[in-house]
Parts: C-alpha cells; sequence; structure tokens
C-alpha cells in the first residue's frame, strides 16, 4: 500500500480508524458517514445543482444507508448532532460507521478502546463481534487492552519493542512465556511465586 493515495486505498478494500480520533468535527454526526459514500453516487453536476429527482433518489439512498451504520454503533438519534460535541467513547464509534460505509473487506482499528471506559470497552466488544459476523470481513486491531485482545481476536501477534515474539490463538499467547515475561516482567513473576510459597 506504500505509495498509494487515500482513495485507491478505499477501493482496494481497505478503511481503518486512527489512534487519534479525525472526524469533521463542525459536520453533523450523518454527514460525516456519507462523506465516506460520495463516490458511490452516480448523478452529475447537472442533478445537483439542479435538485432534480435523480439528486433526491440518490440522497435518499444514502441517508437511509447512513442511518443503517449509525445504528449498529448505537448512534441512532443523534444523526444531526455536530460531531465534534459528542463523548469520546461515541466520536470512536461514529470513525467505525464512516469505515463501514466504504463496504470495506478489510478494516483495520487502531486502538479503538484508547481512552474508553470499561462500559464503552464493553459496548465496542459487542460492536466488532457484529460487524465481524454480519459484514463477514476481516478485522485487524492493534490495542493494548488485552481483556479486549483475548476477548475479540482469534489469532493474535505479540510485539516487543518491534520484534514479534508471539503468533497464536489466545489460549496461546495467555500462556506464552515469552508474552508473560515481556508484560509482566520476571520480577513479577519471582513475587508471585515467593507469595504462593509462603
Amino acid at each position: 500500500m506504500n505509495g498509494k493515495k487515500t482513495h485507491q486505498i478505499v477501493d482496494a478494500g481497505i478503511a481503518r480508524t486512527f489512534q487519534n480520533i479525525r472526524l469533521f468535527k463542525k459536520m453533523t454526526v450523518i454527514d460525516n458517514v456519507k462523506t465516506a459514500m460520495e463516490s458511490k453516487l452516480s448523478y452529475g453536476l447537472f442533478h445537483a445543482v439542479f435538485r432534480t429527482p435523480v439528486y433526491w433518489k440518490e440522497e435518499k439512498a444514502l441517508t437511509e444507508r447512513a442511518k443503517e451504520l449509525l445504528k449498529i454503533v448505537h448512534l441512532s438519534g443523534m444523526e444531526d448532532y455536530e460531531a465534534g460535541n459528542l463523548p469520546y467513547g461515541q466520536q470512536r464509534r461514529l470513525e467505525i460507521a464512516r469505515a463501514l460505509a466504504t463496504d470495506m473487506k478489510l478494516l483495520l482499528l487502531d486502538e479503538p478502546a484508547a481512552g474508553m471506559n470499561p462500559t464503552e470497552t464493553e459496548e465496542l466488544l459487542e460492536i466488532i463481534h457484529f460487524i465481524r459476523n454480519e459484514f463477514k470481513i476481516s478485522v485487524l486491531l492493534i490495542e493494548h487492552d488485552m481483556s479486549l485482545v483475548m476477548k475479540i481476536c482469534e489469532r493474535i501477534l505479540v510485539l516487543d519493542f518491534g520484534t514479534t515474539i508471539a503468533i497464536g490463538t489466545p489460549e496461546v499467547i495467555a500462556n506464552d512465556t515469552r508474552v508473560i515475561e515481556a508484560y509482566l516482567g520476571k520480577e513479577d513473576e519471582e513475587v508471585e511465586a515467593d507469595a504462593k510459597s509462603e
């Protein structure tokens, strides 16, 4: 994908969210989602300027689809809110809805749970499960919240300072000594072992 423009990556069926939220904050919630579907519109400048029946038909279909996606991420009823005024967790979910609007085959989520409280994280977990099962797409997740990772990922790759130290199922990763050492440290293990022996 190196050197490809954003629209070329989207055309290839890949969409992503960002670690730092990148919404159109002054636009409404629904307009944020609709911007991701603009390439699907077939009407030309004439129809747009003169607001012909062709324009209204396509705009109606676009709006309905955007509402369906907002329902999936639990943002129904918030269509006309300004995106920048949403609470942090809802902004994250709006980013996911916008990514879904591209009809991708691969969804990249960069730390989607960052900054979320436990309730928001649990809701995010349900949404990702639903998206994966309903849309039949692949989801690549970069995340530090290991409880979320263990609950949602079928396959995990663990990095330690940029080096791969383990690849496998959640069960394999949870019992991998290199992973335990890298994320808990030898000292913690020895303290725990001492505590158990006492």
